[in-house]
């Protein structure tokens, strides 16, 4: 069931081709969206059938290539990049190539215990499905507002090339299991995420837009974090290579969402 659940991820990823060709970018936008969303839970139900396996984490990563690195790179491209056909062409290819290099360092660590960011709760850089949706942020822009400034290929192709450098770097991001709501203030987390979903339904392109910035936002806050516990440890004499304990995941369970 994961592994289905990851390849019907891949043929959502794969439509969006499909709609930007036919020029139909809302469509093409609510693929990846859609293929972002089965593939943050392709990983839960593996854990759950206990269906962890070699074969699964290598296909997730497969479908992460093609869904959130080869897909966005060529609608950004026939959406914008195509106005600077040599130029564009490179930034796609770069934002692709990018994405496949930060998943196979995924892939190569997934059995390394020595991994600061990890210890600590953390991403080692911008996972490939936040990645995508910064990347595709002039779309949504354009996509609500009209302004040609958004579809602009000079905007598109510096935004591109550092969504694509997110990924890729080494910088700590926050991961959904560094977050851990108090007791209290569950219920409220709850109201919150029903708020965003009738936003997201009502308005999308604006929910979505507020959301990838306030994301991307996080980042200082995820790195001062980061170099906050570094800090305690090295007080502490403790490594900052230690392991918090946890026990490391499974091959197959690593949706690259939540890895």
């Amino acid at each position: 069931m994961p592994n289905a659940v990851t390849a019907f991820a891949m043929c959502f990823g794969l439509t969006g081709i499909r709609f930007a060709i036919a020029d139909d970018w809302e469509r093409a936008v609510l693929m990846i969206l859609i293929a972002g969303v089965l593939d943050g839970i392709d990983g839960r139900i593996a854990r759950l059938v206990r269906g962890e396996t070699r074969f699964g984490a290598e296909l997730d990563s497969l479908s992460d290539a093609i869904s959130f690195g080869v897909s966005p790179a060529i609608i950004l491209y026939l959406w914008a990049l195509i106005d600077v056909p040599k130029l564009g062409w490179i930034i796609a290819l770069v934002y692709a190539v990018f994405c496949a290099l930060r998943l196979a360092r995924f892939n190569a660590r997934i059995d390394v215990t020595d991994q600061p960011h990890k210890s600590a709760g953390l991403l080692t850089g911008v996972p490939a499905p936040a990645g995508a949706a910064a990347a595709m942020l002039p779309l949504y822009l354009w996509i609500f507002t009209g302004l040609p400034i958004f579809r602009s290929p000079w905007l598109v192709t510096v935004w591109v090339a550092f969504a694509a450098f997110l990924m890729v770097s080494s910088i700590a991001t926050y991961s959904w299991s560094s977050l851990k709501l108090r007791r209290h203030i569950r219920f409220e987390a709850i109201v919150v995420v029903v708020i965003a979903g009738a936003a997201l339904v009502t308005a999308p392109w604006q929910t979505l837009t507020v959301l990838t910035v306030a994301y991307l936002a996080t980042i200082p806050f995820s790195v001062r974090s980061y170099r906050r516990i570094r800090r305690q440890r090295a007080s502490a004499g403790v490594s900052p290579h230690a392991q918090t304990g946890e026990p490391p995941r499974g091959p197959g369970d690593g949706a690259e969402a939540g890895e």
